[in-house]
């Protein structure tokens, strides 16, 4: 194919005090193409009342603003109240005050897709590990509020929980509640849960291992690729190395274990369906 092939990390991170627009040159110079930028609590701003949302998400706008002054990429950024956040806010004032600062963070996430500063809701969720039965309700609370959000303003949301054998048909029942097409609703950290009945509609956006793309592939190309890069310099290359989705799909490319037309609908038409690049 003439065209060059895309190559797509649907979950990268970037710190002020990280590598961070280094870090996108390097994915660049290995054969990058797009990203997902996704926000993380940021240590400069401590989250101590609903407002400081906002003022967090700002550094990740603006480290995008950076990224796309020195790189060729396209950036696609997702903002989000971080969902495990909630367990340290209800320690220190109380549940129903840390659901409303959260919810609070969810609308001004939404208020960032509206006027088209940012492209998804997200990483937003639940605790990925055992909460009390408090923290989980509170959390698909706020999770339904955020997948309504996300309908109304026509973007995608990126959840952020465990993986267990109900997590999908989870995440997709509370779609419906909100009345958001489950298509709309990206599994982060996702197994390779391919096929419709493992999935209920859900998209997965799986890790880029050999292993967890080999069983995706083997049952389809409905998927994205992510590293969960998180630019974290007391640990290098963790949760991958940001150029491991240029050198996986490459290799994969050249030995034949993929053919460009899978790879233009993994990191490219489903891409561009769900962030609306065209």
């Amino acid at each position: 194919m003439a065209e060059k092939v895309p190559i797509y990390d649907n979950h990268i991170h970037m710190s002020p005090s990280g590598r961070n627009v280094d870090a996108l040159l390097e994915f660049q110079k290995a054969g990058g193409t797009g990203l997902t930028l996704v926000t993380l609590p940021h240590p400069e701003v401590p989250i101590a009342c609903g407002g400081d949302f906002m003022e967090s998400y700002g550094i990740t706008l603006d480290l995008a603003a950076r990224a796309r002054e020195r790189t060729d990429l396209e950036i696609n950024i997702a903002v989000g109240p971080y969902p495990v956040l909630i367990v340290q806010l209800a320690a220190a004032y109380g549940l129903e005050a840390a659901v409303s600062m959260m919810m609070k963070g969810m609308e001004d996430a939404a208020s960032l897709v509206d006027s088209g500063q940012a492209q998804a809701i997200g990483e937003v969720g639940r605790p990925h590990f055992e909460t009390s039965p408090e923290i989980a309700e509170a959390s698909d609370r706020i999770l339904l509020r955020g997948m309504e959000l996300a309908r109304e303003n026509g973007c995608p949301v990126i959840v952020h929980c465990e993986n267990s054998e109900g997590t999908n048909e989870s995440l997709a029942r509370i779609a419906g509640k909100a009345g958001l097409d489950p298509g709309r609703v990206i599994k982060h950290s996702s197994p390779p849960l391919i096929l419709p009945e493992e999935n209920f509609g859900v998209m997965p956006s799986i890790p880029a291992s050999k292993v967890y793309i080999s069983e995706a592939l083997s049952k389809g190309s409905r998927f994205m690729l992510e590293t969960d890069y998180i630019d974290d310099p007391s640990k290098p290359g963790a949760v991958m190395s940001v150029n491991t989705v240029p050198k996986k799909i490459k290799g994969m490319l050249a030995s034949g274990a993929v053919d460009p037309e899978t790879v233009f609908r993994i990191c490219g038409e489903i891409p561009d369906s769900m962030y609306g690049r065209r």
